[in-house]
């Protein structure tokens, strides 16, 4: 009796909790490349376009955060790896920072 009671209420929390939900994304988006005397002006102007593009345009929440992770120029566009999260999405971002990557070689037998 006492075991069905235990599973009854473990089973109301599980039920009544809801998880949290942190928001991350990466997304990828380009520019032209620019070969004028204003260069740092333009492909500030361009950058900053890029940004507002994607958060209007791709991200379905308000980011706290908005982190340049890779650039790459190919040809003629400079491809931009650009990672977005919330607050949440900030604070699960430092968790896995902070994880120290699993061992790659096998321990040493004993």
């Amino acid at each position: 009796m006492k075991s069905l009671i235990a599973a009854i209420i473990g089973l109301t929390i599980a039920t009544a909790a809801s998880p949290g939900t942190a928001y991350v994304a990466a997304v990828v988006t380009s520019i032209p490349v620019t070969n004028s005397a204003d260069d740092d002006k333009r492909l500030e102007a361009a950058l900053e376009a890029a940004i507002k593009d994607v958060v209007e345009h791709a991200i379905a929440f308000t980011p706290t955060i908005i982190r340049l992770e890779g650039v790459r120029v190919v040809g003629e566009w400079i491809y931009l790896v650009l990672l977005f999260a919330d607050a949440d999405g900030e604070k699960t971002m430092a968790t896995f920072s902070s994880l120290q990557p699993a061992p790659t070689d096998p321990p040493p037998p004993r």
